[in-house]
């Protein structure tokens, strides 16, 4: 009786297990086929960059700005307000490559928009590549590529999340802030021949321009604006967020013999017949044009998987290094800017669907305030010439040591010994060092000068120190860096420029707006490097490989 109970009781538990089980199975299968949703993510990333963009120029102009562009952003996104770079060479190069990377020139490789290339020991541009051919037309201003950077982008990583699904294009008038935020698995960068007015790209990407492309060029947009003048669009009096016209420290346009309104536009002879627009808004309405023609011919955000546009605004830079920060020229250029901005991101909810896209917007660099304007209000400020420093190297090191070439280039404020010659002569770096050091310290408005191969026995503050430690690349940076006085500049005796650790270059905007944005802002000091690693979490991938940034958390919901 005993073994019939036992098998009866078996038998029941096995049957009772056996239903169960079949049970959890079907309602597996019904949550598998039935309930279960793909992960989030948004349709398409734009990452917007204005070269030149100063953080204070989101406020100072404001109130000029209309609700559809940097206001729509600021106002319904979220703002990283106290957003700096985290290196010591502010150019356009350096800033794209790092936005899009969220790395450092020490580990990205693009530490100038020029540098001596030591291993090839002659000087580099940043996007060249001699290896490829220009597609669009039969000149050289195609023969570029990303090859010179070290590391992936943001749009690498898409690509190679989606293994090349995702569609990446890249888009500027300058071939650099086209090609270095597009990265190498990029559909395509595309950027601005002044010769004809085409927009190029090279055999990096692809062997023929694309229908849409040819359409585009084909419009000859280039051609009606150099006809045209440039006049402010509002009333000159109402411009009060500038200086009067006609600053005795401003550039003139070629053709010109003032800088004052209306401009017009000359083709000078021996030019590129299109060139004198970069310098003009008409440079940003043509690159605005452009972008919205790749988001129509290529489909953007049209697909089962996220694709990513990369758009730099070019002219802005053009028009601060000529006109200065407080010019009706700039003013009037970023009033018309937000304007640009504002049918881009209609063009995108019309395109793609409201909420169906994510933006972010920041600049490559900032700009110091034109020296003669700090001067006019008593700040100091001043202007050497840019062969100064580097003739001052070589004479000391010649006097000291003897005829030879000890210097191999100046560049980016950073001086390039010849390593070979000091070791065939057993000099020592720290001796030349020394040397440089207490010559160039007598020079005007130079502060310091910082041993880029010791930075942790150099007297500075620890953000400072930092600045040049992600800038020190072994093959592609000097061996010193000359440290001039805030407001200094090389070079420029009109107009301003960048390139410097200070406030003024380093502080940018870094806004962000749509898919997976909270609205809201932060003072929390924020890294440029930070921006690519905020990109990479809002989609669920993986970080570009030389990434060192965090993702700004409370900005994603």
């Amino acid at each position: 009786m005993r073994l019939i109970f036992s098998f009866l009781l078996l038998s029941v538990l096995t049957t009772t297990a056996f239903s169960q089980a079949k049970r959890t199975s079907v309602i597996a299968a019904k949550t598998t086929n039935s309930d279960r949703q793909p992960l989030a993510r948004p349709k398409l990333v734009v990452g917007i960059v204005v070269d030149q963009m100063r953080y204070d120029y989101l406020y100072r102009y404001y109130d000029k700005f209309g609700s559809g562009g940097f206001r729509r952003m600021m106002d319904g996104g979220f703002n990283a307000r106290n957003n700096h770079y985290h290196y010591a060479a502010t150019y356009t190069g350096p800033g794209h490559a790092a936005i899009y990377t969220g790395s450092a020139p020490a580990i990205n490789g693009i530490v100038g928009n020029d540098f001596y290339e030591r291993n090839l020991g002659r000087l580099m541009y940043c996007a060249e590549d001699t290896a490829v051919s220009t597609v669009g037309n039969s000149g050289t201003a195609g023969k570029m590529s990303p090859r010179n950077l070290l590391v992936t982008t943001i749009g690498d990583q898409l690509k190679l999340a989606t293994d090349g699904r995702a569609k990446v294009i890249g888009i500027a008038l300058k071939d650099r802030g086209a090609i270095l935020p597009a990265g190498h698995a990029a559909n395509a960068a595309y950027w601005f021949d002044s010769k004809d007015g085409n927009f190029i790209s090279s055999t990096f990407y692809q062997s023929e321009l694309p229908q849409w492309v040819q359409a585009f060029n084909a419009r000859k947009l280039p051609e009606q604006f150099i006809n045209q003048k440039w006049e402010t669009i509002l009333p000159l009096n109402q411009y009060k967020e500038s200086t009067v016209d006609d600053e005795p420290y401003e550039s003139v346009l070629a053709g010109e013999t003032k800088s004052i309104f209306p401009h017009t536009f000359t083709v000078q002879a021996g030019s590129s017949k299109y060139e004198v627009l970069r310098t003009s808004p008409y440079g940003d309405v043509i690159t605005k044009e452009f972008a919205l023609a790749a988001l129509k011919g290529e489909q953007l955000g049209q697909h089962d998987v996220t694709d990513m546009l990369c758009v730099s605004f070019s002219s802005p830079d053009y028009i601060g290094h000529a006109f200065g920060t407080h010019a009706i020229e700039t003013e009037d250029q970023y009033i018309r800017l937000d304007r640009q901005l504002a049918e881009l991101l209609t063009q995108l909810d019309v395109t793609v669907g409201k909420g169906q896209w994510v933006a972010f917007l920041s600049a490559d660099h900032g700009v110091v305030d034109a020296p003669g304007f700090l001067q006019q209000n008593r700040i100091p400020a001043g202007v050497r010439g840019y062969g100064e420093i580097g003739e001052a190297v070589k004479a000391a090191l010649e006097k000291a040591y003897g005829p030879g070439q000890w210097m191999l280039s100046y560049i980016n404020q950073q001086v390039y010994l010849n390593h070979a010659l000091l070791t065939e002569k057993k000099i020592a770096m720290q001796d030349v060092y020394e040397l440089l050091q207490t010559v160039l310290l007598k020079q005007k408005a130079v502060v310091n000068v910082i041993n880029l191969h010791n930075l942790g026995a150099e007297a500075l503050p620890l953000l400072q120190e930092n600045l040049f430690r992600n800038v020190y690349h072994p093959n592609r940076s000097g061996d010193f860096y000359v440290m001039q006085q805030p407001g200094w500049l090389e070079g420029r005796n009109k107009g301003t420029t960048h390139g410097t650790t200070y406030a003024y270059d380093t502080h940018v905007p870094f806004l962000l707006y749509g898919w997976g944005i909270r609205p809201g802002q932060t003072l929390r000091r924020t890294h440029i490097h930070d921006i690519a690693p905020t990109i990479t979490a809002l989609l669920g991938l993986l970080e570009p490989s030389g990434c060192i940034g965090n993702p700004v958390e409370e900005a994603i919901k």
